[in-house]
């Protein structure tokens, strides 16, 4: 994990906290003869009083970069604060997220102005806002106004120094800064020997996780045997990321959603992590993966984009795909947005419904088969196969029901050496359109015939289901390809 260090203008600045064992004056910084710290994980915090062009703290941040260390704020964020057409570029990013909190606030206001520290804001109901907004301008502090006239629009983002903090805000900024780095304001844990520390997002809420509690218990146990401390994180981890070397998603992901913010914040770390950005937005999206795999040759079943829920679009649907039918909504999961239709009115009655969450809606010939083909991939190389067989008396593997509860049909794991050559084939080319993380290519197979259905980005890996057949060594390789782009990332070689 990162060492700390702390900068101020004056020490006289963070008396109000307690001192940390690397809190420096920015003259000391500036002057050190040689590097305050040797160890090649540093996190510089920069709280000097001003980030002004040439001043001390723009230098500290500047200085910082050039020894390769890790700083908050950095000089492309400082330039970017200095001027509000700079900072204004960011703001349709987090727009969709202003607007949700401040329907949250209701009431008349016409401004609001939020103070965050490290991404969290005090007011209830803002921190997603907050996260966003570091995200996008990191900054230990950060002044942010909004002013609404037809609309909620940006007023102003202004860095604030610890000497302008008073009384419930020196708590609030010393609250963030444990979240941040709580090494701050405790000894270091000893080591244990671990060659590095990867975080795995997890959220102990989720109804249909993508692995279950004991798959993470052998997952952690895994890593513990290559020398890598895998730490389970939740969301409110999202200012302290930057402290691993690589980052695990095993929550469902989705584009507008905290998951995405994890795997663009921990690329944009240089980290390491599965499920990386680029595989999310390729995946979670079924219109362009219909799309990519029709462009590249990789059989799918007959399929249509639907904008409209006219009687002649139904027509030509129906002529083009024949009844049944199945729509879907772009970025459904787990059987979710996904309905058979069986005749003309309940065509139009699906489109009308869909296309109020999305502009298009993707409808496929129905293609019935007693299971489907789960082919895991892990860097183009097949991993595990499953066949996940349709929920009794029910046309898919998932039958939600009225009420809330699920079921799932049962399942087969396999050796990959049993899988029909075709299948495997199809699935090891699906996955390499992705990317090389981890994949699970779900495929139908009636005869000779093989098609895919879709790619995931996040693939089940649960204790009694994928691992029957290799067990513990599953886990194994998956934190084998860690430790290979870990090793790989720290010595300056591609991935």
């Amino acid at each position: 994990m990162s060492q700390v260090i702390i900068l101020v203008d004056d020490p006289a600045d963070w008396a109000a906290y307690y001192p940390p064992r690397h809190l420096l004056s920015a003259r000391d910084y500036l002057q050190a003869a040689q590097p305050v710290c040797t160890d090649k994980k540093v996190q510089v915090i920069n709280l000097c009083r001003s980030y002004k062009y040439l001043s001390p703290g723009y230098y500290c941040s500047l200085l910082a970069e050039a020894r390769g260390q890790r700083v908050l704020p950095s000089v492309r964020t400082v330039n970017d604060l200095s001027r509000k057409a700079l900072y204004g570029l960011h703001f349709e990013r987090f727009e969709a997220a202003l607007d949700k909190a401040m329907k949250k606030q209701g009431g008349d206001a016409t401004r609001v102005t939020l103070t965050l520290y490290f991404g969290h804001a005090e007011q209830d109901g803002l921190n997603d806002l907050g996260r966003q907004i570091f995200d996008q301008m990191p900054c230990p502090i950060l002044r942010v106004s909004f002013r609404r006239r037809e609309e909620w629009t940006l007023e102003s983002i202004r860095p604030v120094s610890l000497k302008q903090l008073k009384g419930h805000e020196e708590d609030a900024f010393a609250r963030a800064l444990e979240q941040f780095n709580a090494r701050v304001w405790r000894n270091p844990r000893r080591r244990r020997g671990d060659r590095y520390d990867l975080a795995m997002l997890v959220d102990d809420k989720e109804a249909m996780p993508p692995s279950n509690r004991a798959a993470l218990k052998r997952f952690i146990k895994a890593g513990r045997q290559l020398g890598i401390k895998v730490d389970p994180i939740d969301r409110d981890a999202y200012t302290r990321l930057g402290e691993y070397d690589g980052l695990f998603i095993r929550e469902t992901t989705g584009i507008d959603h905290h998951t995405y913010q994890f795997a663009r914040k921990a690329e944009q770390e240089g980290m390491v992590v599965i499920d990386d950005p680029g595989s999310i937005l390729r995946c979670t999206n079924k219109i362009y993966l219909a799309e990519l795999m029709q462009a590249n040759g990789v059989p799918v079943p007959p399929t249509a984009f639907v904008f409209d829920d006219s009687e002649a679009q139904a027509d030509s649907l129906i002529a083009e795909l024949g009844l049944p039918m199945v729509l879907k909504i772009p970025d459904g999961s787990f059987s979710r947005g996904i309905s058979k239709v069986k005749d003309k009115a309940e065509l139009r009655a699906a489109l009308s419904g869909y296309l109020k969450q999305s502009a298009v809606v993707l409808a496929q010939a129905f293609m019935y088969t007693d299971y489907d083909w789960r082919i895991g991939v892990l860097n183009n190389r097949p991993l595990f196969a499953c066949q996940y067989f349709m929920s009794k008396g029910h046309w898919q593997i998932y039958h939600h029901k009225d009420g809330g509860k699920t079921s799932s049909g049962r399942f087969a794991t396999l050796p990959v050496r049993d899988v029909p050559a075709k299948v495997l084939r199809m699935a090891l080319k699906a996955a390499r359109l992705m990317g090389n993380g981890l994949y699970g290519v779900d495929l139908k197979q009636s005869g000779d015939q093989v098609v895919v259905i879709e790619v995931n980005d996040n693939p089940n890996v649960d204790a009694g289901v994928e691992d029957l057949w290799l067990g513990e060594d599953l886990y194994r390789q998956i934190m084998l390809e860690f430790l290979r782009r870990m090793e790989a990332r720290r010595l300056g070689l591609p991935l």
